[in-house]
C-alpha cells in the first residue's frame, strides 16, 4: 500500500484524443480501482514504475470498457451451461475483499454539487479528473436539443441542464464549444436557470450565480422543535433529513462564494436576461413544467411566505439563529463522525462537505476528511467519470450473487466454491457489530448485527439489505465444507434489528420504521421527486424481511423469538396481499417496476406456502405477467412505468426484467412450461461468447421520477433464473 502514499503531479500523461470528438482524454490503461474492505476509489497512475507496481485487473479492464481478454466459451445448449458460463465470466470480476463493484450512475444532479463543493471550497481538481468528468456529461448530453435530465434516460430538464452547464463550464469547458453554445440554447428555451427547483437554486446561490431571495427558505429552526411536533425532522425519511440538515445551516449561516470573473460571465449565461435586471425574490416559485414532478402544495407556498415576509425580519433573534445553527452543526458532526465522513449519499455528502469548511474552516481535518471522501462516489467508465448513487452497491450486488449461485444449484461446485466463500467472507466482515452512540440524539434506528447498502462503514440499517444479506450467510454456511463465518449470536442480531422494523401496518419501510404521516408531502420543497418526505411500506422491503425470517425460522432456529416473528411474517404478508392491485401487480419503487416488485412479492408469498395451484391472488399475479410476454418470449418495462404508476412497455424486451418474471413464475410453481422456456430461450440468446450480456436500459428506481444503473444484475439474474428453470425442468435443451 505505500504506493497510494505517493504524491502524483496533477497531470495526465499520454492525453489522448477521443476517438468521436475532439475531446482530450486520459490514458484508460493507466486507471485502477482499489478497494479496501469495500471502499472503492480510482487512481491514475503518472508514472511508468505505478504501472508496473500496479498491474490493471480484469475488472478494471471491464469497467473501463477495454478487452478484458477472457477467452470465449462453448456455445451453452441448457439454461444451466448458459448460466455456469455467466458464474466464469462474472467471477472474473470479484474483487480482492470478495465483494463485486459497479457503475451506480444514472442521476444527472449529483457531479453537480459535488463540483460546485469544490469550486467554492477553492479544492484543486486534478486534470485527469476533469477531463473525464466533462467527457461523461458530454456523452450523456441529448443528441438532440443539447440539454441534460433528472437521469440519463430522462427528458431535458432545468435542473439537469443548468447545473451540468456549470459544471462544464467550471471545469473548463468554452462557452463556444458547440456543444456548450446548444445546451445554453436549450437552458433558454426552458426559461433559463430561474426555472430551476430548489436544490439547483441553493447551489447556483452558493456559487454566487443566484441571489439567495430565488431560493425558498429552509430554516435550520425544524431542528429545534420538539420530537412530538408532527413536521419535526426526526419524522422525515433519513435522506431528507440529512439533505436538509446541512443545506439549512448553510443557508443560515449566509455562505456565498466571492464572485470570480468565471461565476461572473455564468451570471449572463445562464440567464434569459441580464442578471442585473432580475427580480430574483419574484421567482421563488418559478419552475419549468418539465422540472415539476411533485408540484409545491398551497400550504407550503403558505408556510414559505410567513417564513421569508414574518418569521426571518420579525421574529427569527439572533438568538435563536446562534442556537439553531449550533445544534445543526452539532448534527452534521455527529453524522460525519458515525460514518468516518462517508455519509448518508452523495447529495448530502458535498453538503456536509461545505458546511465543515464553513464551520472549521479550509484547513480543518473534518474539510481534508470530506475532499478524500467525496472520491468514494467517483465511477470511471468508458464515457468518462460519474458520480455513484451512494459509495457503492457492495453488500446488495454481493448477497444477490450468492443466492443466485445457490439457487441455480451451483453452490458446492469446485469451479464456485473459492468465490463464494470470499463473498461469504465479506458479508461476515461487513456487519455492522454496534448501534451507533447516543443514536437516540441523532434519531438513527437500531444498527447492530444489521447490513447496509454499501459499507459497514457508510453504516445505515436497510431492512431489505439486511434480509438479502442474511439469507445468502444462512444459505452458504448450512451447505458441507463452507466455513461458518457468521456467528448464531450475530445471526440473532440481525432479526433481533429486522423485528423493530415493522410498521402499524404491516410492512416495512427502508431505513426506518415509518415516523411522520403521508401528509407531511404537503411540504415536499424538492419538486422533482415524489414520496420523499417520509417513510413508507415498500413491498420490496417487506417481502425481503419475510422470506428471510421465514428462511431463519425454518432452517435455522425454530425457538427463537418465534411468538414474535410469525406474528411478524403474518402481518407482513397481510399487507403484501393488500398492497396487490386488482390487476395482480405490484408497484415497485427500487426497481422497474412492476416486473420487478411481482418478483420479489412472489417468492415471499412462496416462503410461506402460497402457489399457483393453491391462491388466487398468486395465479392473479401470473396472469398478469403473462398477460404482458412480448412476441420473443421476454418482458421489457419502461421507466414511465415508475413515473406514471401504469405498467408501460418498452419498445424491446430487456434481459433482466425477463430474468424477474422468469424467477416469479418459477417461485410460483407456474405450471406451464412453455412460456418460461421461451423466455429462457431469449435470454440464453443474447449472451455473448464469453458469458456475458450487453446492457440494456437502466434497471432502478427512486423516489417515482429518478432512475438509477444496476449493471450487475445482468449477471446475477440471469444466473438465478436460468439455474431456477434447470432444476425445475431438467435442464433442457432449448437452442
Amino acid at each position: 500500500m505505500a504506493r497510494l502514499r505517493k504524491k502524483r503531479p496533477n497531470r495526465v500523461l499520454r492525453s489522448e484524443k477521443h476517438p468521436e470528438s475532439a475531446d482530450p482524454r486520459t490514458n484508460p490503461s493507466r486507471w485502477r480501482l482499489l478497494d479496501q474492505r469495500g471502499r472503492q476509489t480510482w487512481h491514475y497512475l503518472q508514472s511508468d514504475e505505478e504501472i508496473k507496481e500496479w498491474p490493471q485487473s480484469i475488472a478494471d479492464r471491464y469497467f473501463l470498457g477495454l478487452p478484458t481478454g477472457l477467452p470465449p466459451l462453448p456455445k451453452p445448449e441448457t439454461p444451466l451451461k448458459s448460466a455456469q458460463n455467466a458464474v466464469a465470466y462474472f467471477s472474473q470480476l470479484q474483487l480482492p475483499p470478495g465483494n463485486w463493484a459497479c457503475e451506480y450512475g444514472g442521476p444527472l444532479f449529483l457531479l453537480p454539487g459535488l463540483v460546485i463543493a469544490w469550486y467554492v471550497t477553492k479544492t484543486p481538481v486534478p486534470k485527469h479528473i476533469s477531463i473525464e468528468i466533462r467527457r461523461y456529461l458530454f456523452a450523456r448530453q441529448n443528441p438532440v436539443d443539447g440539454g441534460w435530465g433528472l437521469h440519463i434516460e430522462g427528458e431535458s430538464s432545468v435542473f439537469g441542464t443548468a447545473m451540468n452547464y456549470v459544471v462544464l463550464r467550471l471545469l473548463g469547458a468554452s462557452e463556444e464549444d458547440k456543444r456548450i453554445v446548444k445546451a445554453r440554447g436549450m437552458l433558454h428555451k426552458l426559461g433559463g436557470a430561474l426555472n430551476g427547483p430548489h436544490w439547483a437554486k441553493f447551489w447556483l446561490s452558493v456559487l454566487g450565480c443566484m441571489e439567495p431571495e430565488a431560493v425558498n427558505p429552509v430554516p435550520p429552526e425544524l431542528w429545534l422543535l420538539p420530537d412530538w411536533v408532527p413536521i419535526a425532522p426526526w419524522r422525515w425519511w433519513i435522506h431528507m433529513r440529512q439533505v436538509y440538515l446541512p443545506m439549512s445551516y448553510i443557508v443560515s449561516k449566509g455562505f456565498r462564494c466571492p464572485l470570480t470573473p468565471l461565476t461572473r460571465q455564468l451570471r449572463e449565461e445562464i440567464y434569459t436576461q441580464p442578471y442585473s435586471s432580475i427580480n430574483f425574490a419574484s421567482h421563488r416559485n418559478t419552475i419549468s413544467p418539465a422540472d415539476n414532478y411533485h408540484p409545491k402544495s398551497m400550504f407550503l407556498n403558505i408556510v414559505n411566505q410567513l417564513l421569508v415576509n414574518i418569521w426571518n425580519p420579525y421574529m427569527r433573534t439572533d438568538f435563536i439563529r446562534r442556537r439553531a445553527e449550533q445544534w445543526t452543526w452539532e448534527l452534521i458532526r455527529r453524522e460525519d463522525e458515525n460514518t468516518d465522513f462517508a455519509n448518508l449519499g452523495p447529495v448530502s455528502g458535498p453538503m456536509n462537505f461545505l458546511a465543515s469548511y464553513i464551520h472549521d474552516g479550509p484547513d480543518s481535518y473534518a474539510v481534508e476528511r470530506h475532499r478524500e471522501r467525496m472520491h468514494d462516489f467517483l465511477w470511471v467508465k468508458d464515457e468518462g467519470m460519474l458520480m455513484n448513487g451512494t459509495n457503492g452497491v457492495q453488500t446488495w450486488d454481493t448477497a444477490f450473487l450468492i443466492q443466485a449461485v445457490v439457487e441455480a444449484g451451483l453452490a458446492e461446485d469446485p469451479k464456485c466454491k473459492p468465490m463464494l466463500i470470499k463473498a461469504l467472507e465479506f458479508l461476515d466482515d461487513q456487519q455492522i457489530r454496534e448501534d451507533c452512540p447516543e443514536q437516540g440524539i441523532c434519531y438513527r434506528q437500531r444498527r447492530k448485527g444489521a447490513w447496509a447498502f454499501s459499507t459497514r462503514e457508510q453504516g445505515y440499517t436497510v431492512s431489505d439489505c439486511t434480509s438479502e444479506a442474511l439469507k445468502s450467510v444462512i444459505l452458504l454456511q448450512r451447505l458441507p465444507g463452507f466455513p461458518k463465518l457468521v456467528s448464531d449470536e450475530r445471526i440473532k442480531d440481525a432479526i433481533d434489528t429486522l423485528l423493530t422494523m415493522q410498521n402499524s401496518s404491516g410492512g416495512f419501510a427502508s431505513y426506518e420504521a415509518i415516523r411522520g404521516s403521508q401528509y407531511m408531502e404537503y411540504l415536499n420543497a424538492a419538486e422533482v421527486f415524489g414520496r420523499i418526505m417520509i417513510e413508507y411500506d415498500y413491498p420490496e422491503c417487506t417481502t425481503a424481511v419475510v422470506t428471510a425470517l421465514a428462511m431463519f425460522s425454518r432452517t435455522h432456529d425454530v425457538s427463537y423469538r418465534k411468538a414474535e416473528i410469525e406474528p411478524t411474517i403474518s402481518k407482513a404478508v397481510s399487507w403484501i396481499l393488500k398492497d396487490q392491485r386488482k390487476d395482480g401487480s405490484w408497484y415497485g419503487s427500487w426497481g422497474i417496476c412492476f416486473t420487478y416488485a411481482g418478483m420479489f412479492a412472489l417468492e415471499s408469498l412462496a416462503s410461506v406456502g402460497r402457489y399457483y395451484n393453491n391462491d388466487d391472488r398468486v395465479a392473479l399475479a401470473c396472469r398478469f405477467f403473462l398477460d404482458r410476454q412480448m412476441a420473443d418470449g421476454g418482458w421489457g418495462e419502461s421507466y414511465k412505468s415508475c413515473t406514471d404508476g401504469v405498467y408501460t412497455q418498452h419498445e424491446k424486451s430487456q434481459v433482466v426484467q425477463t430474468c424477474w418474471v422468469i424467477i416469479a413464475l418459477l417461485e410460483a410453481e407456474y405450471p406451464e412450461r412453455e412460456p418460461i422456456e421461451k423466455a429462457v430461450r431469449m435470454v440464453m440468446s443474447r449472451q455473448q461468447q464469453d458469458g456475458s450480456w450487453k446492457q440494456e436500459a437502466i434497471e432502478g428506481v427512486f423516489n417515482k421520477s429518478c432512475m438509477i444503473s444496476y449493471p450487475n444484475y445482468k449477471f446475477i439474474f440471469p444466473i438465478k433464473a436460468l439455474g431456477m428453470f434447470a432444476r425445475r425442468f431438467g435442464d433442457p435443451k432449448v437452442q
